[in-house]
């Protein structure tokens, strides 16, 4: 299953990359999809805005890096209220997972106690 992010998420996801350490925005976008398996996919689109408000934030700070071969690049790195924020950030992300996990959880098992799961029914109006 390939994802996009949602929005709010990708600026954590971004710093969580970058305290790795320092990264190119290309670098960034297939680390987020090594560390998912592929499942998650950033589109230059979307990187590059978050990249953007972040350096703006001070949160990152980014230096071009001449290259022998090709173009040059920007390398992004956190600073430390980057290193701070990346914290708070990847917490509320695991909270929020956590909330998620144990709704959904319940009501997994609230279906399974009233026999719905496994037999079809969600509780939806099926089409006709």
């Amino acid at each position: 299953m390939r994802r996009e992010l949602a929005k709010g998420d990708l600026p954590a996801l971004v710093l969580a990359v970058l305290g790795k350490g320092p990264r190119h925005g290309y670098a960034i976008a297939r680390e987020v999809e090594r560390l998912s398996d592929g499942a998650l996919h950033l589109r230059e689109g979307t990187l590059y805005p978050a990249l953007r408000v972040l350096e703006q934030d001070g949160l990152i700070v980014g230096a071009w890096e001449s290259q022998a071969k090709g173009a040059d690049r920007k390398v992004y790195a956190l600073t430390e209220p980057g290193h701070r924020e990346m914290g708070h950030r990847t917490q509320a992300l695991r909270d929020y997972a956590t909330l998620l996990h144990t709704v959904l959880g319940k009501i997994g098992q609230g279906a399974a106690e009233q026999g719905k799961i496994g037999q079809g029914e969600t509780g939806y109006a099926q089409p006709a």
